[in-house]
């Protein structure tokens, strides 16, 4: 009995080993098929379904399977499964996700709501999209990726100003910046900096949040999106959605890394000395000509030219710039919480000395699910920044204007070694050298909250929020520069802080019932109080001993001020959403505004909207053509509101001090009262659809759009006999109408190779519908720009040369009133600094473990003033400054066919003062369309190309995924400008006043490589 039972036991253990033998161990690991992420919870099963396994949080598996198995299955919620043929010990597996299944969810007014029901006009951006891409703000990483939306640099300056515009511009006084929202908190975007040495461009606020701290960035544009913020939400809305952990999941620590170096891809020119002196010469005989004397008597200022020496003062100004980026957070989530951390560190150089820009940031994200019923979470985002600002821009002591305007003969240095200048151009190595401008930002943007279930598909939301951005500047002008050789030294201090309160209650009900759940509800209401508190001092001195001592306190003559203003608003709103079958959405908004900073008889403001959406693709009779696989049509109406740009007390009647007689203290009247102020007004309508086809493959969003805003916060001119120029009143309107079609694409999708392409286009016309009279502005005190009814905003008012008479070599000029004379009623608005067409096309390949995206920005039918070549094209009429080459083509002799007439000086214009419509080149041609080009240019805004490091390879480090790749910036411009640079705005501090180029640092060409790793 014994012997047979152990010969059981033997025979079953030599069937076991046999058994075993015959099968093998697989191990490997499921990643997104898009982004190559890992995905936890994926079944794994052999094709009979007796035996399988699921992935771990990073992906990773390990399966027995017999020896003669052939195929593995796998399958996940949302995503399309697979049958694998396996055929080693070790596989990857990319899932792509189900459309079908897989539903959108948009963060958008205060709620959530699934895109396919959603009637207004919203964009939506994935943090992702925003990644690789140099630019130290994240809105200006949008630009080119949504319609309706015009985004621009001012300049290259690291932390530069921004142009952001949302369907165009709303408004003249009042601002056109549209309201951003971060995880629920009303951000300013307002720029501090006031020290630099000109008139600087504004800076960009938003520089200071981190944009890999993004999850998603959404772009509300019409007023059935935007009506839910009311007096906020006119010139649309950018909704932040900053990275949280998630539940159940292990921590997962990301760090990464970029380096990169910018050049300029054109730099500025100048004439040699000789050249130089050759158009001195022709222009003081030219000169002489036309004021009738006798040429042999003569002097010219260089007999010599040949000998005359050239100073390069170009290369001293720019260098290849550094960008530092370091960057580690880590996210995950126990059975109840959540969080996300992250800290980062960015350094930029500006391409033209001595700029730089300066970034910390820390995110905080927390959330705790203290009960069933009752949730608390919280976002913080801290950063401090630190910029030395340069004047770079219209002013003689910028350090641009320092190195082109002075002659290129001249020295850069004195015979004794000091710094040369000449006019009123300081030295641009001194200012590089001794620049001692700092600013100092400090901001905490942060949002605590309450979450309780009442039911569950009705819940109490309350918030409390705070935007407290501090900013304080120091700068010191030595005696080894111009602005402190006339004041023995001279210092400034400012200290500005910005601080925004928030708390919000929101109830939200959503609730789906019937039959099937035909029937939806999503619904809303609440309420907000906002206060707004801004504050500053200032202190100056100038007279110092010594450049060792730079404190004001050690200043010989010292002064001060301050200044502190506060607003409040209170607002009630309310939104529903009805969807009936999945088919039919009928939603509309109301919310009631009352500001303090509007008259007392019209504080409040309501702002309804309202929208209908039809998902026609879900009707039997198209589904049943098998053609679309989405089909929708929206229409959304309503009214939005603006009050920002206008100041804390606009409407009352102001008293201001300084008025002093005879060392008495003085007060007198400094503003109207205007008790009927009252809100800016958008009214807009929507009309679009979007459709897919081919399995989702391909997919269209078109929309049109009509916005009029009325009731504009504008200073209107009022009688002499009140005691002042003006009165802030409401008047005048300004209209906004367009196109924007996006589409989308997937081109080729393998198993190892897809390539998909984005592309976008929008269309707007703006134009000035009514006006109490013109506005004129612009640089220098000239009056190029001119707000006129009937045009757009931003236009330019020019005399409109014809041609050059190649006979004679004047400029001919268009006589508009046709009086045979040129005067200045004769100018007349020959283009706007407005694009017609804004858009950009994105191409994402990929193959294997490659990565490959190229990104095309383009605008067109904007103008440029090219104030450069308004100074030095001159013509001669300049005696110290000097020229650029284009200067060089100007008329010489009969026949000569050129747009650049003759040099001269004469100052006995004909033109001038009721002359003939004939002009010498001087004068009136400073202010012609000579120097007006088209702003028109496609770029190459961004080229990646990335490599993702086999999983099983980074296993064996303990590497959950690691990517490397480089990046090239602004590699390719296509454009007839004839500047450095298109993309810009040298005046973009004052939204009226676009389109100048004058001594703007460039878009820098840039080349970055960068490496992300997770554990």
């Amino acid at each position: 009995m014994k012997l047979k039972l152990l010969q059981l036991i033997f025979m079953l253990l030599f069937i076991s080993l046999r058994i075993h033998a015959q099968e093998r161990a697989i191990t490997g690991r499921v990643v997104d098929k898009t982004d190559n992420k890992p995905i936890p919870g994926v079944s794994v099963k052999l094709n009979t379904g007796i035996k399988g396994t699921i992935t771990n949080n990073k992906g990773e598996f390990s399966l027995t399977v017999p020896q003669n198995e052939k195929s593995l299955h796998f399958s996940y919620i949302g995503y399309l499964s697979q049958t694998i043929n396996v055929s080693g010990s070790s596989i990857e597996v990319k899932l792509a996700a189900d459309l079908q299944e897989l539903t959108e969810v948009v963060v958008t007014g205060y709620s959530t709501q699934e895109r396919k029901f959603i009637a207004g006009s919203i964009s939506t951006l994935k943090g992702d999209e925003l990644k690789d891409v140099a630019g130290s703000g994240f809105n200006q990483l949008v630009q080119g990726k949504a319609t309706g939306v015009q985004v621009s640099s001012n300049s290259g300056t690291p932390g530069g100003g921004i142009t952001f515009r949302i369907r165009g511009n709303n408004s003249i006084n009042a601002s056109v910046e549209p309201l951003y929202v971060i995880d629920g908190i009303f951000v300013s975007s307002v720029n501090q900096i006031k020290t630099g040495l000109g008139n600087q461009a504004a800076s960009n606020p938003l520089a200071d949040i981190n944009p890999s701290d993004i999850e998603s960035l959404v772009i509300l544009k019409d007023a059935n999106a935007t009506a839910i913020y009311g007096s906020l939400g006119a010139n649309g809305v950018v909704i932040v959605t900053t990275k949280r952990g998630k539940l159940n999941s292990k921590a997962k620590i990301n760090v990464s890394t970029y380096q990169g170096w910018s050049e300029a891809a054109k730099k500025f020119e100048s004439t040699t000395g000789p050249e130089t002196a050759i158009l001195a010469n022709e222009a003081v005989l030219n000169t002489a000509k036309d004021q009738g004397r006798d040429l042999s008597t003569v002097v010219l200022p260089f007999p010599n030219p040949e000998s005359l020496a050239t100073y390069d003062r170009i290369s001293g100004l720019f260098r290849t710039a550094k960008t530092t980026n370091y960057e580690i957070s880590a996210n995950g989530g126990s059975e109840k919480s959540t969080y996300y951390t992250g800290i980062g560190y960015l350094k930029q150089q500006s391409i033209v000395k001595p700029s730089d820009f300066e970034r910390y940031t820390g995110r905080f994200n927390y959330d705790n699910n203290l009960t069933d019923k009752l949730k608390l979470g919280t976002s913080f985002n801290f950063s401090r920044t630190w910029r030395n600002v340069s004047g770079s821009d219209n002013n003689p002591t910028g350090v641009i204007n320092s190195a082109i305007f002075p002659r290129s003969y001249l020295p850069i240095y004195n015979a004794d070694g000091t710094y040369a200048r000449y006019g009123s151009f300081d030295n641009h190595i001194a200012l590089i050298e001794n620049l001692n401008n700092d600013a100092v930002g400090w901001r905490t943007i942060g949002n605590l909250f309450a979450e309780y279930t009442l039911l569950p598909e009705l819940k109490l939301r309350s918030s409390w929020s705070i935007d407290n951005n501090s900013m304080y500047e120091n700068n010191y002008n030595n005696t080894l520069i111009s602005a402190g050789i006339a004041s023995n030294g001279s210092a400034n201090s400012y200290e500005s802080k910005n601080l925004g309160l928030i708390n919000e209650q929101v109830l939200t009900y959503i609730k789906s019932f019937g039959g099937n759940k035909k029937h939806n509800i999503n619904a809303l209401v609440g309420n907000t109080l906002n206060t707004n508190l801004s504050q500053g001092t200032s202190a100056s001195g100038t007279g110092f001993a010594t450049n060792d001592l730079t404190s004001i306190a050690d200043a010989a003559i010292r002064s001060g001020s301050s200044y502190r203003s506060r607003n409040k608003l209170v607002s009630f709103f309310g939104k529903a959403s009805y969807t009936y079958d999945n088919k039919y959405t009928l939603d509309g908004s109301l919310r009631a505004d009352a500001s303090s900073k509007f008259g007392k008889n019209k504080q409040w403001g309501y702002f309804p909207s309202g929208g209908f959406t039809w998902r026609a693709g879900q009707e039997e009779f198209i589904s049943s053509l098998g053609i679309f696989d989405e089909l929708k049509f929206r229409v959304s109406a309503g009214l939005s509101g603006n009050q920002n740009g206008i100041g804390d007390y606009a409407a009352l009647g102001l008293w201001s001090a300084g008025y002093n007689y005879l060392e008495n203290a003085g007060t007198a009247p400094s503003q109207l009262a205007n008790p009927d102020l009252t809100w800016e007004t958008t009214r807009q309508i929507d009309l679009g659809t979007e459709f897919s086809i081919l399995k989702s493959r391909l997919s269209v969003n078109l929309d049109y759009y009509n916005k009029y805003t009325y009731d504009l916060l504008l200073n209107v001119p009022v009688p002499n006999r009140s005691g002042f120029a003006y009165l802030l009143q409401n008047y005048g309107a300004v209209r906004n109408k367009g196109l924007e079609l996006s589409i989308n694409s997937v081109n080729v999708e393998t198993k190892n190779f897809s390539w998909s392409t984005n592309f976008n286009i929008s269309k707007n016309n703006n134009k000035i519908e009514k006006l109490a009279s013109d506005i004129a502005q612009g640089a220098s005190g000239r009056n190029i720009s001119i707000s006129r009814q009937g045009y757009a905003v931003n236009s330019f008012q020019l005399y409109k040369q014809l041609y050059v008479d190649s006979q004679t070599g004047n400029a001919v000029y268009e006589d508009v009133n046709g009086d045979g004379k040129i005067t200045s009623a004769d100018r007349q608005i020959v283009g706007n600094a407005l694009p017609k067409y804004t858009g950009g096309i994105t191409n994402t390949l990929k193959y294997k473990d490659f990565d490959f995206n190229f990104f095309f920005y383009f605008q067109q039918g904007n103008k440029i003033m090219n104030m450069k070549d308004f100074f030095l094209v001159h013509g001669g009429t300049q005696s110290n400054i000097g020229f650029v080459p284009r200067q060089l083509e100007r008329w010489q002799k009969a026949g000569d066919e050129t747009d650049i007439p003759r040099l001269t000086t004469y100052s006995g214009d004909p033109t001038v003062n009721g002359g003939s419509a004939n002009n010498y080149g001087g004068n009136v041609a400073s202010l012609s369309t000579r120097y007006m080009e088209d702003g028109s240019f496609i770029r190459l805004k961004n080229v990646t190309l990335g490599y993702t490091i086999p999983a099983l390879t980074t296993a064996k480090l303990g590497i959950s995924r690691a990517r490397v790749y480089i990046t090239g910036s602004n590699l390719l411009t296509f454009t007839h400008y004839s500047g450095l640079d298109p993309e810009v705005s040298s005046q973009g501090s004052n939204q009226n006043t676009a389109g100048y180029d004058w001594a703007t640092v460039p878009q820098p060409r840039t080349i970055q490589a960068g490496l992300s790793v997770t554990f």
